[in-house]
């Protein structure tokens, strides 16, 4: 992990690799070692794989499915996500006691839940443009169906403004960030954590673009950029200046390397990559068959061609597979400057 100021590019180290995927594995014996890496991870994860019957949003453009496919996912990512931060749901030094919180995107409402939750106190807010979430849910959470992309209506600033998985979603990043800012009481703050979609080789190195890796990022970037909405704002870090030129202080960059599949040496991240591993199984095709088939004209056989050549070489723990996580928070000016780190 790297933190830096926001005007320094952030670094992610690497990872140590398993000996094991050093050797000439044949096929059989790359199965073998993911099959029994993977045999603790929960069934509920796998159990609604589909290659038809993918439902979308009707009102929005938004390029990814809300079936229970798809949301089962994201929770499953959520929960390796707090996990790998300490079972911190921010990393943003909020202090210990946030009133107002909104959660943009919330999808399921999983992270909304948790944090209130684990805030009694706090009043929180979850909005997403499908109504996904739960009926039952803590008495100090709520969630509004809406278009984060349209003006806010609030009646109060929040203390803490909470965003994930966005990539793809924004069309308008100066306003995004404007109705933040906005809507961010003085000494507030705000955090982001975006995963930049290529994937990448540790052992392969800087690939050509002829690779799956790459032409699969290719196709998401030239698809989303067409669809008016496109990939690569944390990887490109227009993120950090977004939020410096709507006006926030205290910018931090952080920045890891995120394993898929079972290849790392250490045990905690060798678990790590084998549940990326099975949220990306579950998520590709969601991810994936819009963009390609609605924005770029791919046939629905290309399509599905395309993701079982990437689900290979994702499987392959011989190509040392990773992909970067990026966080970056911000605090509006004004009081509250001096809060103190919650445990949360």
């Amino acid at each position: 992990m790297a933190s830096t100021p926001a005007e320094i590019e952030p670094t992610a180290d690497p990872i140590h690799a398993d000996p094991a995927v050093e050797d000439d594995y044949d096929p059989d014996e790359i199965q073998s070692l993911l099959t029994s890496s993977t045999a603790s991870v929960t069934d509920s994860v796998r159990e609604y794989r589909q290659l038809h019957g993918r439902t979308y949003t009707q009102k929005t453009d938004y390029f990814a499915p809300n079936d229970d496919q798809q949301n089962d996912a994201l929770d499953f990512n959520h929960y390796w996500v707090t996990d790998f931060l300490g079972d911190r749901l921010f990393v943003a030094p909020i202090g210990d006691n946030p009133q107002k919180v909104l959660d943009l995107g919330t999808g399921t409402g999983i992270w909304a839940i948790d944090f209130a939750d684990r805030f009694p106190s706090a009043d929180v807010i979850g909005i997403d443009i499908s109504p996904i979430q739960p009926l039952w849910v803590p008495p100090n959470c709520r969630f509004q169906i809406d278009d984060f992309e349209k003006p806010w209506t609030f009646s109060y600033p929040f203390d803490f403004i909470h965003a994930r998985n966005l990539e793809g979603c924004i069309a308008d990043l100066p306003n995004f960030f404007k109705q933040i800012y906005d809507n961010t009481r003085p000494g507030g703050w705000f955090e982001i954590i975006e995963f930049d979609p290529e994937a990448r080789s540790q052992r392969l190195g800087e690939l050509g673009e002829d690779h799956i890796f790459k032409r699969w990022y290719s196709y998401l970037e030239i698809a989303s950029t067409k669809m008016g909405k496109p990939h690569g704002n944390a990887a490109n870090r227009r993120l950090a200046k977004g939020l410096r030129e709507a006006g926030f202080v205290d910018i931090v960059e952080l920045k890891w390397t995120i394993p898929i599949g079972a290849w790392p040496a250490k045990p905690d991240m060798k678990q790590l990559g084998i549940c990326n591993l099975e949220y990306i199984e579950q998520a590709l095709e969601g991810f994936g068959l819009f963009l390609l088939k609605e924005a770029l004209g791919f046939s629905y056989e290309e399509v599905q061609v395309t993701l079982a050549e990437m689900r290979s070489a994702l499987r392959n723990p011989r190509n040392m597979p990773f992909y970067y996580m990026h966080a970056v928070y911000a605090r509006k000016p004004g009081k509250g400057q001096g809060s103190v780190p919650a445990a949360a």
